[in-house]
């Protein structure tokens, strides 16, 4: 057993002594998308401190706890919160969640976060199906010996967020009036947020949203053979020639806000796709 399959079996003999259920799908709550936990049955929620291996974010929106249940039906674990490249963490602390829930069964990933919108059709408050990605993070999750019992050496990426479940999560957007968008998703490190001809280039590359996540967790859950969901709430515009400073309270208030939109359609994708068997 490799260093990773260890800390791995850790995670997952910590959580399981607490919950032993065989999760079909995990999920990753961005900053102000914490009403999917609530929505949770049969919930047992298990501190990120209690689990080797998990980071414990510095970020006050990120709760740090994985909640344990299911959503109509469909066994579920859910990160409430995550850490980030920024906070100083590696890349491999980062996306080991992900690696925990394909061990405890997942296999399928919805994962969400709070972006910046740079495509001028786009408005602060949309919400955003994650079509592809960029990532200008200078860095890959897979960097390393490889352990070919978790996935290949170099995974194919040209479906990291399966497109049935993009088709299915817009249909769901528009059949409830959600203001929502298909676009790609660009991740830099952070924590600053990008200059004006920053946001001129990642225009320029084809960006529609810009982020400091997902993206490397995405990588990992294709190398792990999971199905993706990608989803991010637009709190802030970036037009560089229209720019205006931006805190974090309102990056905050505007995710929380258009958050209950997106827990809408995160509970109706389950609740369809555990239906269609495709989750």
């Amino acid at each position: 057993m490799t260093q990773l399959q260890e800390r791995i079996s850790a995670a997952v003999a910590a959580i399981r002594s607490r919950r032993d259920l065989p999760i079909q799908t995990g999920i990753i709550l961005g900053t102000g998308l914490g009403g999917v936990a609530r929505a949770i049955e049969d919930a047992t929620a298990v501190s990120y401190a209690d689990i080797p291996g998990f980071g414990e974010s510095t970020v006050s929106s990120h709760t740090g706890q994985l909640i344990l249940g299911t959503i109509s039906g469909v066994p579920v674990a859910a990160m409430e919160g995550r850490v980030h490249f920024y906070e100083g963490y590696s890349l491999d602390q980062v996306t080991f969640p992900v690696r925990v829930l394909r061990a405890l069964g997942a296999t399928s990933l919805v994962v969400t976060n709070a972006c910046g919108a740079l495509n001028p059709m786009h408005r602060k408050g949309d919400i955003m199906i994650i079509d592809d990605h960029i990532n200008l993070m200078g860095v890959n999750p897979l960097i390393g010996p490889n352990d070919a019992s978790l996935g290949p050496r170099f995974p194919d990426m040209s479906e990291p967020y399966y497109q049935p479940y993009c088709d299915l999560a817009l249909d769901i957007a528009r059949e409830r009036n959600v203001p929502a968008q298909r676009g790609v998703y660009a991740a830099m490190t952070g924590p600053c947020l990008e200059t004006r001809a920053e946001y001129r280039m990642l225009r320029i590359i084809g960006a529609d949203a810009i982020g400091m996540s997902t993206v490397p967790e995405v990588i990992v859950a294709v190398h792990a053979g999971m199905r993706v969901l990608g989803m991010s709430v637009l709190t802030d515009v970036c037009l560089p020639d229209a720019l205006v400073p931006c805190s974090l309270d309102e990056i905050v208030a505007v995710a929380a806000a258009s958050g209950k939109l997106m827990e809408q359609v995160l509970l109706e994708f389950i609740d369809r796709a555990g239906k269609k068997e495709i989750l």
